[in-house]
């Protein structure tokens, strides 16, 4: 390891050190009245939850199986917090109570019943102790806002003997989120904890300096995640939508209720919306980068319908890293980011000046996206250039992943500086250039790839080069395979024409035909990490550097 790595992980475990000291003694001191906490006698309003209902759900879960995570739990009618759970991702969806939503479905008295019964063995079971994943303070989160949101569900002909179990119980997991969330590390949880508090503070009807301490915090949070061009600091596209999840309902009910609102809530959502619109496909999916998987086409129309700010997406997310180049029904997005720090790399993937391409209703160039709820060494197998639609030096990702048990899986090296022209050339066609120096520590050379579409959107032409750090051709080849991959979607067919020509089929008969000018196209075997039913096979198209540059086209047949 170099020694400016080993330099860079120290500094990073003192500040994990210190913030676990503070926490510690956050944990350790009460939490006093005044400094805002607030203890729940009632809820009095139950935000909405944005997330799509599922009967089929509602009726497992009142058999007694429960279908989460990719996985289902058969409790053969024993407790599910009793039984030994299929998976981690399955714990932590079982404890956010998330699924309370589906129940909603069939509002019936037993449904209900059943409903109450699972969190009342929740309280007898975990209440109790702080500890485990259960108090994992991202599934506490979760569990508040899905009570809160699902209460007239679970208080629906409640004893008052539960509802007063039931209201301890949020005192308790809002004091223990409260005592946590300043000390949590940076990122999405952190967020999520702040809406949480802010929710429960409006919902429980806390005091006014309550409301408006929780409201301020928020806000706070708010303008130091969500970036100036809408989107979130985690780079990950998916993170926008969850955050609309919980930012749009949060919203409505301090209207609803005649509280101030807070001052950067409306802003920032109103941000959020063009960042999403920048994401979307023209199939209506979201991209796939840096963490970001399949979402389900109804969970994402059911926060688009609310989106008020209107207008064309943008062409680039400055703040972010990313561009967008379009013609016709053809759009294309482009990585040109890094990392914000070193913390929020523990999820960034190395997938550099990476695209996608999609025209009409699909999808046909991507990225492998990130796995839903496969175990830790599929998510970074995820991680790596070669998952990515860009190019791979000797299968060496661009950014260096180094696993440590207090920090996480955080990048230690990688692009750090990363030029980006942009140009409209004078026939209406969108060009863009970039480059990164991820590979020249270990290879000596700089990636720079080229992508120009038609104003049309019919024709791509894309360049990519092996440069000097000093912006000279490179002369001579790293001794590595250099590979420039291209996977495409699973549901697109993929008919080979010859040796530097094939054919890219969708399922409508739209399709696209990739070639080369020199060399050997390959269609190889592959994997998509990001389909909503779990890892799927798929195809991609490699081709293998035999100079300092290749050239790559696209065109599409009407």
């Amino acid at each position: 390891m170099r020694f400016a790595d080993r330099r860079k992980l120290v500094t990073l475990h003192v500040a994990e050190g210190w913030r676990r000291l503070r926490l510690a003694a956050a944990v350790s001191r009460p939490t006093s009245l005044s400094s805002g906490s607030f203890r729940v006698t009632r809820v009095i309003v139950a935000p909405t939850d944005l997330r799509a209902v599922d009967p089929f759900v509602a009726e497992e879960i009142f058999s007694g199986r429960f279908p989460l995570a990719g996985r289902v739990l058969d409790t053969d009618g024993q407790s599910p917090f009793t039984l030994e759970l299929p998976s981690l991702q399955f714990v932590r969806r079982l404890h956010g109570f998330g699924w309370l939503r589906h129940m909603r479905a069939n509002k019936t008295s037993d449904t209900c019943a059943h409903a109450r019964s699972i969190v009342d063995q929740w309280i007898s079971v975990h209440g109790g102790r702080a500890a485990g994943v259960a108090w994992e303070p991202d599934v506490v989160s979760r569990r508040i806002i899905s009570w809160l949101s699902h209460s007239p569900v679970v208080l629906h002909d409640a004893e008052a003997g539960f509802y007063r179990r039931f209201t301890a119980s949020l005192s308790q997991q809002i004091r223990y989120l409260q005592r946590r969330v300043g000390s949590l590390p940076e990122g999405l949880p952190r967020l999520k904890a702040r809406i949480a508090i802010a929710m429960a503070s409006i919902a429980a009807e806390a005091r006014p300096a309550a409301v408006r301490r929780a409201g301020r915090l928020l806000d706070r949070e708010l303008e130091r995640q969500v970036l100036p061009d809408g989107s979130h600091y985690s780079r990950n596209p998916q993170s926008s939508v969850d955050l609309l999840f919980d930012l749009l309902p949060l919203r409505q009910s301090y209207i609803n209720l005649g509280h101030d609102v807070p001052p950067k809530l409306i802003p920032v959502i109103d941000r959020i919306y063009p960042a999403v619109r920048f994401f979307r496909h023209s199939s209506g999916d979201l991209a796939l980068f840096n963490g970001a998987s399949s979402s389900l086409a109804t969970d994402l129309m059911s926060v688009l319908r609310y989106d008020e700010t209107a207008g064309q997406p943008f062409k680039a997310l400055p703040h972010g890293g990313y561009h967008r180049l379009a013609g016709g029904e053809t759009i294309i997005l482009v990585d040109t980011g890094t990392p914000l720090s070193a913390r929020l790399s523990a999820t960034a993937h190395a997938g550099c000046l990476s695209f996608e391409l999609s025209s009409g209703r699909n999808r046909f160039i991507i990225n492998s996206g990130s796995p839903r709820f496969a175990g830790e060494r599929l998510r970074q197998l995820a991680r790596t250039t070669a998952a990515h639609s860009t190019l791979c030096i000797g299968d060496v990702s661009s950014a260096r992943i180094a696993k440590t048990s207090q920090l996480g899986p955080i990048m230690l090296s990688g692009p750090s500086r990363i030029a980006v022209d942009r140009q409209t050339g004078p026939d209406g066609s969108d060009r863009l250039s970039a480059r990164h120096d991820g590979y020249v520590e270990r290879f000596g050379v700089v990636h720079e790839r080229e992508i120009r579409v038609n104003e049309q959107g019919t024709k791509i032409a894309g360049r990519d080069r092996l440069l000097l750090p000093d912006g000279l051709p490179a002369v001579s080849l790293p001794h590595a395979e250099v590979i420039a991959r291209f996977h495409i979607h699973p549901s697109i067919t993929l008919e080979r024409s010859d040796e530097r020509k094939v054919r890219l089929v969708a399922p409508d008969g739209e399709s696209w035909t990739f070639s080369i000018p020199v060399g050997h196209l390959a269609i190889t075997e592959d994997v998509f990490f990001a389909d909503v039913s779990g890892i799927r096979q798929s195809q991609q198209l490699e081709i293998l550097f035999e100079g300092p540059e290749i050239r790559w086209f696209l065109a599409h047949h009407a």
